[in-house]
């Protein structure tokens, strides 16, 4: 926190702090946060330089103020409090301005701290996969047994009215990011988050821009658990054995873990997994009772994700039934594994970007839909697959599918050659594997392709954790059409 006002300072005085400005308003965290921020009834204004639908639609929902571009005058009259986005480096004109004005500054999760975590359970999911949709999943639960939970979730929770909630009950749930939280703060942001119970879904190595290796991802977590309170419950995925590593290193013994391997030694179990049309159909065996849970959710990810909500839920004292009418009604979240078109082409919006996600969503694609012909429409977008680091992975994770076509790197000018994925090389490696494989030098070229070869019955799943150069937008409209 820079201009240091502590914690204590802003809960119990947030009248001193009427007025807040939220540097690089538009993304998906700090929108969200603008909602909580009004809710507490403090005033909100931001700045950024484009401003996107959703974002800019719930921001005028809520009738908050943005100033297009940042300039040291969006900070005029001077507002009380700043938080500023993980995006902005030290030199953006307001980051300079704040210093020169000794504005008090904070970070997005140190917001979350400040603003809403004290007097409240902090229950935090974290894990390289499957903490949107588990966190999802638990508030809805939660909501459901109705607690009236608190929120914040970085995605779109198809079943809840928006991705974050103040609520008024006891519990507040919080997805738990290890990317870095600020320029001024480069620890992850789940160290903010002061946990009362935690949902560890996996580790693994990711966010090759701020992690150096996997045992610096390791690390990080191990961080997170030693925030952890000795008694409090900790739910670790026996199927990720990174996870695992983190959890003896710092609570040895003193964990429950959950697993989609009916064999595994673990507390949680799925003994039964059926993925139907209609849905998903668990048989769950836990410490001292056998479940069964339905939901309209696809493939063994997100079993496990379910299963260890679950597990969590009956630990925070939900009921069974509780538990249940929550899994019967929930959706998941919008671009995880989201069904943007249904026939006569199947065209499904996914956010997998890294190797283990890709073949967890098409291994869910061909356990919902046996015997169809899979497309992969991949973007190398993130930090990570962008580069070489997972480029066998990445094709073999590809080579699921049955036809791949690979867009282009993105910001491919920012890194070395030798640093950069190669979309040649994966696509003959595909090749080699038995799929076919199709580079595209630019957007317009994978809607033909698709276009063009696509048909009717055929699974078109689009694996991006960006805007995919509208992509997913156009094939809906080519699908809707036939």
């Amino acid at each position: 926190m820079t201009g240091s006002l502590p914690a204590r300072l802003l809960e119990s005085s947030p009248d001193v702090l009427r007025l807040v400005h939220l540097t690089a308003i538009g993304g998906v965290g700090m929108t969200a946060l603008a909602g909580l921020l009004q809710a507490r009834g403090h005033r909100v204004r931001g700045s950024d330089l484009e401003i996107y639908p959703p974002a800019s639609e719930e921001l005028a929902q809520l009738g908050v103020p943005i100033a297009k571009g940042y300039r040291a005058e969006n900070l005029d009259p001077r507002p009380d409090l700043i938080v500023m986005g993980n995006a902005i480096s030290a030199d953006n004109p307001e980051a300079i301005a704040a210093r020169v004005r000794g504005i008090p500054t904070i970070s997005l999760p140190e917001a979350i701290e400040c603003f809403c975590l004290p007097g409240r359970a902090s229950l935090v999911v974290a894990g390289t996969h499957g903490k949107t949709t588990s966190a999802s999943f638990l508030a809805l639960a939660l909501a459901t047994a109705g607690r009236d939970p608190g929120y914040f979730i970085g995605g779109a929770p198809r079943d809840l009215p928006r991705s974050y909630a103040l609520g008024s009950g006891r519990e507040f749930v919080v997805e738990g990011d290890e990317y870095d939280s600020a320029y001024f703060d480069k620890g992850p942001k789940f160290l903010h988050y002061a946990p009362s119970a935690l949902i560890l879904t996996a580790v693994e190595f990711d966010h090759a821009d701020i992690y150096r290796d996997l045992e610096h991802v390791k690390s990080s977590f191990e961080r997170l658990l030693d925030l952890l309170p000795a008694e409090a419950p900790l739910l670790v995925c026996a199927d990720f054995p990174h996870a695992l590593d983190v959890a003896q290193a710092r609570r040895p013994g003193a964990f429950h873990t959950f697993s989609a391997a009916a064999e595994a030694a673990a507390d949680w179990t799925l003994t039964h997994l059926e993925d139907t049309p209609a849905g998903l159909r668990l048989t769950v065996r836990g410490p001292d009772e056998d479940l069964v849970l339905e939901s309209p959710l696809l493939g063994t990810m997100n079993a496990r994700n379910l299963l260890g909500v679950a597990a969590l839920c009956r630990r925070l004292g939900l009921s069974v039934d509780e538990v249940r009418a929550a899994a019967r009604s929930f959706h998941g979240v919008r671009r995880r594994q989201e069904i943007v078109v249904q026939a006569p082409v199947t065209l499904i919006d996914d956010f997998a970007h890294h190797p283990t996600a890709i073949a967890a969503t098409l291994d869910a694609v061909r356990s919902r839909y046996p015997g169809r012909r899979v497309w992969a429409l991949f973007d190398p977008r993130s930090n990570t697959s962008r580069r070489r680091i997972f480029q066998h992975e990445l094709a073999a994770a590809l080579a699921a599918a049955d036809v791949v076509v690979i867009g282009p790197v993105f910001a491919a000018d920012k890194l070395p050659p030798e640093q950069r994925f190669a979309p040649p090389d994966a696509a003959r490696e595909i090749a080699v594997a038995g799929g076919e494989a199709i580079v595209a030098l630019d957007h317009d070229v994978i809607v033909d392709a698709v276009e063009s070869g696509a048909r009717a019955d055929d699974v078109v799943v689009a694996l991006s954790n960006g805007a995919f150069g509208g992509v997913v937008g156009r094939l809906k409209k080519v699908f809707e059409a036939l």
